[in-house]
């Protein structure tokens, strides 16, 4: 029998600790021959990548023994922590950021050079050697560099340097030439990037070094070599990504779709296509915001494959076909196998297992609506949904309004328990891909450039108000949340529109001038296409931190912060809560002890979601239906 209470009130079997008890995430996955390993992030062993090998049948096979934590940080982001060739795996490790290399019998130390840090390896057998990137943290500064590894020794020999990043050194399948792109502040990777070539001599060493693509406003994103030894890359040069080859020194466009087939480089070992053989390749194509396989015989248009999957990545060659990373709007992402003498896509593990039946479920429902400037901006809407209950018939539902971080990322249309959270319980969700969101072409990516706290907030309200007037949302019970970049429309939202009437800040930017000066390498200068040069532009960096137009915040707003942030230091958060206590508004704070840029314990996880639900309970007036931790409100009514 369905039940009658206020949206918000809703009981819901998905509680947080539920959600988070033995949740897994997929991370990557590496492929050797018919050997298939998986990076498994689990929050109840206090964060750590784990490595995990499936066989054909999906049976796991655990491989790295704790403590040993398979994560780089080099760009603080990381990535490509794994590197499994012919035979041997090696991996970074997290504590000391040094390569090791695992075997049935042992864990060995590869490296030990303090004050570097790896990623982004392929293993040259014929010389014995990784070819990765080193990122030197020195008094000095930040270098980084393309260095060759002795796997034996563990001598490390710089190939090239001077550029300010390197990513993705791959080595042909002979052994003889070796690409690798590159680029220089103040450009991100999406920006600009240099793919550059050279030929290799017996020892090893670069011969006749030359760039063949990128640069300018060219964003060049996964070199890759067919089997047959065939340089294919893909570029943004068309205003989309799309897939390229090089030949005989000429460049050959092998995709020419308004879709992208490539993403923003945020971390390394990214992909978006790879060979099942010489002539014949899978795909990933984002055709706005929804991520779709295709295969792809070169020389022909690529033929699209009909499957449930709205996110496809990581994708690997393996013998006999291609893995891949997936997820979908009603089942938890997989590891999935694709078999092209079949043509079928086979399942081998999932993330976590199903908490609750489909029919619990809210399924996210793409729209548009008129967003910054009168253009068409983009998002997902959750609405509320629980099978055992319903609002009394004259209610709207409180919205929850999702800013994401990045700001150069994307939401994407698949089943996220944390959003499923809110809407069991009456809460409606819009995920917003505002301006400046990957996945609609490079010309919506750059509708942030210089307008960063402007356009992706006007989106935000814009999209919350489209709802409200469509009447699927009350305009009284807004909220919006967000981390990091998105904790910066956040706060902006808060500071500079009244539509919100309630605001959740997850390690969010408050400062723009302390964010230009303090973060680490890899974005410092990503503000200069987002604001303007600094300190040049120091005024509009002062306009628009929610620091300094702290008179306009006129709602409660709770903050979740890890104590050793380094990208974004606590004291953004701290500053803020300050604002609000002067002002004598409602404020929470809650902090966690070591936890970083985003939060991977168990029990932090399950603390801030309890925190965020007590929050919105207080500040629109709903009883919720769980047994929640008591929450400190400073300036709350009792």
């Amino acid at each position: 029998m369905v039940r009658v209470a206020p949206f918000g009130a809703w009981a819901s079997p998905l509680l947080a600790q539920t959600i988070v008890a033995g949740s897994r995430s997929f991370d990557d996955v590496r492929c050797d021959g018919e050997r298939l390993i998986v990076t498994e992030l689990r929050p109840s062993e206090g964060g750590r990548y784990a490595l995990v090998q499936l066989d054909a049948e999906g049976q796991r096979h655990e491989l790295l023994p704790m403590p040993y934590n398979a994560r780089s940080r080099v760009h603080e982001y990381g990535g490509g922590a794994v590197c499994a060739e012919h035979g041997r795996l090696f991996f970074v490790n997290f504590k000391d950021q040094q390569w090791y290399e695992l075997s049935a019998d042992a864990v060995r130390p590869v490296t030990a050079l303090p004050g570097q840090r790896f990623a982004d390896a392929v293993y040259d057998l014929e010389r014995g050697r990784l070819l990765c990137i080193a990122e030197e943290h020195a008094e000095s500064g930040v270098h980084n560099r393309l260095v060759a590894i002795d796997v034996e020794s563990g001598q490390l020999q710089v190939l090239v340097e001077g550029a300010d990043f390197y990513a993705s050194p791959r080595l042909s399948p002979d052994g003889r030439q070796l690409c690798w792109l590159a680029w220089q502040h103040p450009d991100m990777p999406w920006d600009a990037t240099e793919l550059w070539h050279a030929r290799l001599d017996a020892q090893g060493c670069l011969l006749e070094v030359q760039q063949i693509a990128g640069g300018g406003e060219e964003s060049v994103f996964q070199p890759e070599w067919s089997p047959g030894g065939v340089l294919h890359f893909c570029s943004d040069r068309s205003g989309w990504w799309n897939l390229y080859r090089w030949q005989a020194g000429e460049i050959e466009a092998l995709t020419a779709l308004e879709a992208e087939v490539g993403r923003p480089q945020w971390g390394f070992g990214m992909s978006c296509y790879a060979f099942f053989d010489e002539q014949h390749l899978l795909l990933a194509v984002n055709r706005q915001g929804i991520w779709q396989l295709a295969t792809l015989q070169v020389g022909e248009d690529p033929c699209f494959l009909t499957h449930d999957y709205s996110v496809a990545r990581r994708l690997r060659a393996r013998a006999g076909g291609v893995a891949l990373l997936t997820a979908a709007p009603q089942q938890p992402p997989a590891v999935v196998l694709y078999e092209p003498d079949s043509g079928t896509l086979r399942e081998l593990a999932q993330s976590s297992p199903m908490h609750v039946s489909a029919d619990w479920i809210s399924k996210p429902q793409p729209i548009s609506f008129v967003g910054a400037g009168g253009a068409t901006s983009h998002a997902f809407f959750y609405p509320p949904h629980n099978p055992e209950f319903e609002a009394p018939a004259d209610e709207k539902p409180p919205l929850l309004v999702i800013s994401h971080g990045g700001p150069t990322s994307a939401a994407q249309a698949v089943l996220a328990w944390s959003i499923q959270y809110w809407t069991s319980r009456g809460i409606g969700v819009l995920d917003v891909n505002y301006g400046g969101s990957s996945g609609y072409g490079r010309a919506y990516r750059e509708r942030l450039h210089g307008q960063w706290g402007i356009v992706d907030v006007e989106d935000c309200v814009r999209g919350a108000t489209s709802l409200v007037e469509r009447g699927l949302a009350d305009g009284a019970r807004l909220a919006i949340r967000g981390g990091s970049a998105g904790g910066f429309t956040t706060l902006r939202a808060l500071t500079c529109s009244q539509r919100f009437a309630a605001g959740a800040s997850y390690f969010g930017v408050s400062d723009l001038e302390a964010l230009a000066r303090d973060t680490h390498k890899f974005e410092s200068r990503y503000l200069d296409r987002l604001i303007g040069a600094y300190p040049a532009e120091q005024h509009l960096y002062h306009a628009r931190s929610p620091i300094h137009a702290a008179e306009g915040l006129s709602c409660p707003v709770i903050f979740l912060q890890g104590l050793e942030d380094k990208v974004v230091p606590p004291n953004q958060s701290e500053r803020m809560v300050d604002v609000l206590r002067a002002k004598g508004l409602p404020v929470a704070y809650l902090t966690f002890e070591g936890e970083q840029h985003g939060f991977r314990k168990a029990e932090n996880q399950q603390r801030a979601l309890e925190a965020e639900l007590a929050f919105y309970a207080r500040v629109f007036g709903f009883a919720p239906a769980d047994a929640l931790p008591p929450l400190e409100l400073e300036n709350g009514e009792d």
